[in-house]
């Protein structure tokens, strides 16, 4: 559990945050937003959505911190939150955006998971 659940809440922020920082883009594709909505509306919509991202994302890092009684140190704590990140990116531009994977971008996700058998190389 102490290994699981960080990385648990760190999965759900992060598609909140992916949401927050790219959901408005399909949103103007579907015409839910229109070309003309205010910037400063889909801020603050985007807001509310990074609220809910940092709502667990700030929990997850402190249970997960070592320094906290958890299993992580801050360096695993960050490379498992970026491939976390990217994963969840990836997926989202596949279904919402219909992103072709190509052979590089399996290079490039290779290196992110040698990234994390770095990090926790002791």
């Amino acid at each position: 559990m102490q290994y699981f659940l960080p990385i648990a809440m760190l999965v759900v922020a992060n598609i909140f945050m992916t949401f927050a920082w790219y959901g408005h883009l399909k949103l103007q594709q579907l015409g839910i937003i229109k070309d003309n909505t205010p910037l400063y509306v889909v801020i603050l919509l985007s807001w509310l959505m990074a609220l809910a991202e940092y709502s667990l994302q700030v929990p997850a890092n402190r249970l997960g911190f070592e320094g906290n009684g958890g299993v992580f140190t801050l360096a695993q704590l960050k490379i498992i939150q970026e491939v976390i990140t990217l994963v969840v990116f990836v997926v989202y531009s596949m279904i919402s955006f219909g992103l072709e994977i190509h052979w590089n971008h399996i290079a490039a996700f290779f290196c992110l998971v040698m990234a994390v058998v770095f990090v926790f190389w002791k």
